[in-house]
């Protein structure tokens, strides 16, 4: 099987006052001359490492199952670092988005041949990754026309968030929770149900006319379910 190749860069986020680092994937036969979709991952090295995206990739590209891809993983520095960038309530949350809408799309724009409009961007991640990228495509719906979701963490300002939306077919929504996802222990110690959160914001989404896929695992929080999610996940928002 033919092997894309992995750039590891950094850019400086005028946003977040810091040096940010770029996982990009791009497919073995890249070609300036092709147009690409760009799917930009928060929790990126957990995508690249324990989703192993780009071996999925690969072997879909080869087969002819999905579009022409770049895939770009923004990795966190430290836990602390996550929750101040992802939570919503998070003291970086705003400028991270910000980040991601206003000067990560423009740089990858600029520097790869990509389509340049919402469908031809999507955003993943897992649990506080997946919401905070739930809360860019909320926040940015042109520019974000895909979203998908692993477990998401789903807080009162999230609900809010999406209850307050009036756009929604905007972009369209990939969601999965497991079943087993009802005592997850949190960074901050303790636990947390996910699973009825998760069942409310999907209940929600559909009510307010989403466009949207949602599946219930039999799981638990953890990347044994979410790395084999991940081919459905490609081949039901960029299945050729």
């Amino acid at each position: 099987m033919n092997k894309g190749s992995v750039q590891d860069l950094t850019i400086y986020s005028k946003e977040l006052q810091e040096e940010m680092q770029l996982l990009v994937y791009l497919p073995s036969n890249f070609s300036p001359l092709y147009k690409y979709t760009l799917i930009i991952a928060s929790d990126g090295k957990d995508y690249f490492q324990l989703g192993r995206l780009p071996r999925i990739a690969d072997e879909l590209l080869e087969n002819n199952e999905i579009e022409n891809i770049i895939f770009v993983g923004v990795p966190y520095k430290d836990v602390k670092d996550r929750s101040s960038k992802y939570e919503p309530t998070g003291e970086k949350h705003g400028a991270y988005l910000r980040f991601l809408a206003h000067e990560l799309v423009p740089y990858l724009d600029e520097h790869y041949p990509t389509y340049q409009v919402g469908m031809g961007r999507a955003l993943i991640g897992d649990s506080l990754a997946a919401t905070v990228s739930l809360s860019a495509a909320l926040k940015y719906p042109n520019i974000f026309g895909r979203v998908i979701l692993q477990s998401p963490k789903v807080s009162d300002e999230l609900m809010k968030a999406v209850d307050g939306f009036n756009s929604a077919n905007s972009f369209t929504v990939y969601h999965v929770i497991g079943k087993g996802e009802t005592e997850v222990k949190l960074t901050s110690g303790g636990t947390a149900d996910f699973l009825e959160p998760n069942r409310e914001l999907n209940n929600l989404m559909k009510n307010k006319g989403f466009s949207i896929f949602y599946e219930e695992f039999d799981g638990d929080h953890t990347w044994k379910h979410w790395q084999p999610d991940l081919k459905r996940a490609l081949l039901q928002n960029f299945g050729l």
